[in-house]
């Protein structure tokens, strides 16, 4: 079973819908949205293909603030189907994101993750991404 990552077209729109209802549920997207989304955004969304089928994805964004002279990375998400996990695929999903925020000048990335979600961890650990102490805080409206 071999994959293959690459950044995500507007032909992997439904393919992202149902995975991305796999993973975040709640109704899902229209792939119409998605699209728009792909040809409008900052953000970069990597896929990873086995056979023709998308089994995962990532996504990432770059920005600028005034208090730092680089250009900010984070990796915001990340989903493999549960079926081809433990093969490395979020590993390559990781390392597309990085070389196309590279690329687009940024010097750090940085992940938010569970506290809880040890597989997650494992994997960001794995590519060289070190705990940091900073602390979530959010609110809803």
């Amino acid at each position: 079973m071999v994959s293959r990552v690459r950044l995500a077209t507007s032909k992997d729109a439904e393919a992202l819908s149902r995975l991305n209802q796999e993973f975040n549920g709640g109704d899902k997207r229209p792939s119409a949205e998605i699209i728009e989304s792909l040809n409008k955004s900052n953000e970069l969304i990597a896929v990873a293909v086995i056979s023709d089928n998308v089994v995962g994805f990532g996504c990432a964004q770059s920005f600028q603030s005034f208090c730092y002279k680089e250009l900010q990375g984070e990796i915001t998400e990340m989903y493999v189907k549960e079926a081809a996990r433990r093969k490395g695929i979020a590993a390559s999903l990781i390392s597309c994101l990085e070389e196309n925020l590279i690329a687009r000048g940024v010097k750090s990335i940085k992940v938010l993750t569970g506290r809880g979600n040890e597989a997650a961890i494992n994997t960001y650990e794995h590519c060289n991404y070190v705990k940091d102490d900073e602390l979530l805080l959010k609110k809803k409206y």
